[in-house]
């Protein structure tokens, strides 16, 4: 799905703004991992939403080749979930202050919420409700991390 690549350029950006990898080596990590994780759960949303036209295509993403939709939505969880837990290391890891956490657990909360009522209730409109929430998700995090920087 390219979540490798989709998180590659913020954290070249991250690296030549630090001017040396091992110097923001972990920032960098952190900041990779926020980014892959978002893809799951924000790629999945989309999928579901437009199953049928990935099925025409013959893409074979997870909500075509499943299309009772337990494993897609499973993961969507899962990727949710995890990211909610690697969205609180920048505080952890001193990237930012405590305004980031506590925005981070809020933000989290309601993406993870997001997930959990497509996982429970499968629909497009809740698809839809993921993908709205996993758009506004990731640059609200990132303002926050950049207002309430550590140091």
């Amino acid at each position: 799905l390219g979540a490798i690549p989709g998180a590659l350029p913020p954290v070249t950006g991250w690296v030549a703004a630090r001017g040396d990898l091992r110097d923001g080596l972990v920032g960098a990590g952190v900041l990779f991992a926020i980014l892959f994780l978002w893809q799951i759960p924000h790629t999945l949303a989309i999928a579901r939403l437009y199953r049928d036209d990935y099925a025409r295509a013959a893409i074979r993403v997870l909500p075509v080749v499943d299309p009772e939709g337990a494993s897609a939505e499973r993961q969507m969880v899962l990727g949710c979930l995890a990211l909610y837990v690697v969205a609180l290391l920048p505080t952890l890891v001193g990237l930012a202050g405590p305004v980031y956490f506590f925005g981070a657990l809020g933000l989290g909360a309601l993406f993870l919420a997001s997930g959990l009522a497509q996982a429970l209730q499968p629909s497009a409109a809740a698809a839809r409700r993921v993908v709205l929430a996993s758009v506004l998700y990731l640059p609200l995090l990132f303002a926050l991390m950049a207002l309430d920087k550590a140091g």
